[in-house]
Parts: C-alpha cells; sequence; structure tokens
C-alpha cells in the first residue's frame, strides 16, 4: 500500500478561493495526498492566491520566500502557486523563484494531479489555460466524509463587466455557469454529508445563467430548484452585482422559506461620476431604487455591500456623496479598502488620489459603517432569531452559530448539537457577535 503524503494548503481571499482550495485537495487525493495543517511536514505546498488587493503578487512571493527553508530540509518537497496570481504573474514566478515546481491557475487545478506527476519527474509545470472542459466534471466525486454544516458551492465564474479597478475578468475569464442538474447533485452530495446551509458562489453570482433542463435557469429559479432538496435548510448567494438583479430574484427573497435575509450588494462609491469612470453601469440613484424594491420584497433583510475610496479623481464631493448613501441605505455589514492600482485595468494609467486624503476617508467611512452595524446588532436585542450552530464556543457547554442574517451568535446551556437550528432569543449586543438563550 502507498504511503500517504501530506499537502499543506494556504488559502488567500475570497470564498471561491475556500471553496477551490477543498476542491485542490480532492483532487490531490486520489493521488494519494491527505491535508495537513502545517507546512512544517508536508510534501506538497500550495499557495492558492488572490490578486484583488494592492501588492498581492509581492506577498506571494515574500511568503515563498519564507517556504525556502522547508525546500533546503526537504528536497523532495513540491512548491505550487495556484489562483489569480498564478494566472496574472504565470512563468515569472518560476523565474524569480525556482524552487517553485507547479504553477496553475484557476480554471485549470483539475489537471494538479497531472502536473504534480510531472513535477515528481523532476520538469516543471504551468498550465494558466482556460481550457474547455468543465473542471468541476473533471474533478474527482467529493468523499463521504462528514462536512460541516455550512459549505461554500460555486455556481458561476468569471466577469464579463470590466469595471475600471478589476483584475478578476482577465484572472478568471468570461463569466461561466455550471449546469443546473451538476449543481443539485453536488448540493445533494453536500447534504448527504451533514451540509444544512449552502452558500452559493460566483464573481457575479447572480448573473448565473446555467443550462437546465427545458433552456438557461436564472439564479433564482436555481434556488427553486435548491429548495425542493430534501434536508438543506438554508441558501445563500454571494457576491451580486446591482446590475443583475432581477425581478425573480428580488421576489425570491420574499417568498422562498430556504433563502435567508441578508444580500451582499457592492456599489463601490456614492458619486455618479466615480462609478462612470469605474464603469460600473449603474448610477447612484438606480442603485437606491433597487434597494427600495429588495426591501419591499423582504423588510427585514440585512444588506452588506463594498466601497472603494480615494478612487481616481475622487474629490471630497464625491466622498461625501458616498457617504450620504451609506447613511441613506444603513448597511449591516459592509467591506471597505482604499483604492490600489492593478496592473493592466484601465484605472491603473489614472492619478492616484493623494494617500493622506484617501486614508483619512478610509477612516471616516469605515467608523459609519461601524456605528450602523452597532446600531443593528443592538436592535436585535429581544427579537427571536433562528440560529444554525457551527462549532463550540470557548467556554463549557457553548455553542457558536450564525442567524439567518449572518450574525454570529453564542448560546449557553442549550444542549445543542453542531448542525442543529435553533429558535434564540437574543439578550446581549457584544463587539462582533451576539448573545442569545434558546427558547
Amino acid at each position: 500500500m502507498a504511503e500517504t503524503k501530506k499537502l499543506y494548503i494556504k488559502t488567500y481571499g475570497c470564498q471561491m478561493n475556500v471553496y477551490d482550495s477543498e476542491r485542490m485537495a480532492e483532487a490531490m487525493g486520489g493521488s494519494g495526498y491527505e491535508v495537513t495543517e502545517t507546512p512544517d511536514d508536508a510534501d506538497m505546498i500550495l499557495l492558492n492566491t488572490c490578486h484583488i488587493r494592492e501588492k498581492a503578487a509581492e506577498k506571494v512571493y515574500s511568503d515563498l520566500g519564507r517556504l525556502k527553508p522547508f525546500k533546503s530540509e526537504n528536497p523532495n518537497l513540491k512548491i505550487g502557486v495556484a489562483g489569480c496570481v498564478a494566472q496574472a504573474e504565470g512563468e515569472e514566478i518560476m523565474r524569480r523563484q525556482p524552487m517553485v515546481d507547479i504553477v496553475v491557475g484557476p480554471q485549470s487545478y483539475h489537471r494538479l494531479p497531472e502536473m504534480e506527476a510531472k513535477a515528481q519527474a523532476g520538469e516543471k509545470a504551468l498550465d494558466t489555460d482556460f481550457p474547455e472542459e468543465d473542471k468541476f466534471e473533471k474533478l474527482k466525486l467529493r468523499p463521504k466524509a462528514k462536512r460541516a454544516p455550512a459549505a461554500f458551492l460555486t455556481v458561476q465564474e468569471g466577469c464579463d463587466k470590466f469595471c475600471a479597478f478589476c483584475v478578476v475578468p482577465y484572472t478568471r475569464g468570461a463569466e461561466v455557469s455550471r449546469p443546473v442538474d451538476r449543481i443539485l447533485t453536488e448540493a445533494r452530495d453536500l447534504v448527504e454529508r451533514g451540509v444544512r446551509e449552502i452558500t452559493l458562489l460566483g464573481q457575479n453570482v447572480n448573473a448565473y445563467h446555467g443550462a437546465g433542463p427545458s433552456g438557461d435557469m436564472t439564479l433564482a429559479q436555481l434556488i427553486w430548484q435548491l429548495d425542493k432538496v430534501d434536508g438543506l435548510e438554508r441558501i445563500r448567494f454571494t457576491t451580486s452585482h446591482p446590475n443583475d438583479m432581477m425581478d425573480d430574484l428580488i421576489e425570491a427573497h420574499g417568498t422562498c422559506s430556504k433563502l435567508m435575509p441578508y444580500l451582499h450588494l457592492p456599489v463601490q462609491s456614492g458619486s455618479n461620476k466615480i462609478l462612470k469612470r469605474m464603469n460600473r453601469s449603474h448610477d447612484r440613484d438606480s442603485y437606491l431604487r433597487l434597494i427600495e424594491r429588495i426591501r419591499e420584497a423582504r423588510p427585514d433583510i440585512l444588506l452588506s455591500g463594498d466601497f472603494i475610496v480615494g478612487f481616481p479623481e475622487e474629490t471630497e464631493e464625491d466622498f461625501q456623496d458616498t457617504m450620504s448613501l451609506i447613511q441613506e441605505v444603513q448597511y449591516g455589514q459592509a467591506y471597505s479598502f482604499k483604492y490600489s492600482s492593478r496592473p493592466g485595468t484601465p484605472a491603473a494609467e489614472r492619478a492616484l488620489v493623494d494617500e493622506a486624503a484617501a486614508t483619512d476617508r478610509l477612516h471616516r467611512l469605515q467608523a459609519l459603517i461601524t456605528q450602523q452595524q452597532r446600531d443593528i446588532q443592538n436592535s436585535m436585542v429581544g427579537r427571536d432569531v433562528s440560529v444554525m450552530f457551527e462549532k463550540p464556543g470557548r467556554f463549557d457547554d457553548q455553542m457558536v452559530g450564525k442567524s439567518e442574517y449572518l450574525h454570529a451568535v453564542h448560546v449557553a446551556g442549550s444542549g445543542a448539537k453542531v448542525g442543529d437550528i435553533a429558535k434564540v432569543r437574543i439578550v446581549e449586543s457584544g463587539t462582533n457577535s451576539l448573545k442569545g438563550e434558546c427558547i
């Protein structure tokens, strides 16, 4: 019997990379690898990278530098770089770090076993193609081990929007949607393994248009198909684009009981001038009207968003337009960043906003978002919510889970087990979580 080898994966960035890392581990499982939580005793190390933030490539090179001692101690160790930095940098990674054996883009990781075999034979393995075959179909079925009660499931990849600041269309490719039957098969498999909540993932997940039995289906139609899966209790999706928020998806938020009342809907800026310069294809008013329609369908929905401050040509007046939009919408969560230039994108050629001004704006925006988040959490005290417990807490007899609004909730003395869904009354609001009591 062949000796089991150990695989260490470091995952950077978004939930889609988390999902991809899981599938990479499954792909390598067929080649005799099992996942380890530390690189110390690994036979193969994979860095699954993200290219969204500033200096992403340099951070990867820095991490590769820290791996040199492992390679020195174990010359048979194989090191790979996967994901969006791999797609963007390609051969440059191997040129700058000759110890790297494998470079694989996010659309080719189903070929990892063949690439690993090539590396074992002493050859460098590079694949940053956009292959025609469906990588999800080429991957082996998930092993039947038990899973945590919440899981990610990628249904759509790529982006056709070409926002001026974003590298995703260049690293992930054009929008592609997985067929409905394959998603349903994967969802049922997850449920068989203990999953009760699935988050559907995509760069623009609400642009989903996967092939169904009678033609392409929208994301809402896919959700209604998943609604029929016995044992699946909760459905979420992320990340959405305002331009793809169709009528049937808005309606589903009001009528599908399994679709949770939480929506991540990035706007990026509240200034029409900046939105146009970002090539966002929506304006402030259309976004606010969309929010109104969503809240009409589901009044209690919790909204989160993304914001970029200091985008080229942003003035203080533009920034105040963003602040007023935030005040009008009232976000329960948000992700905010200073603009960082990404080589190869249209905005990379434009003059940057003064660094000190951009930093000051980011701090002011984050203070407003933090206050809104705190106010919404405080408003939950006294309310009854539904909590799915995901893990034990720090203290004896404490369980931690997520409410339907994606708030972290901890409960003591409930006797609940991982995977249980229970009615909980919120009794206290903390900095990043809520305290509840089972009803």
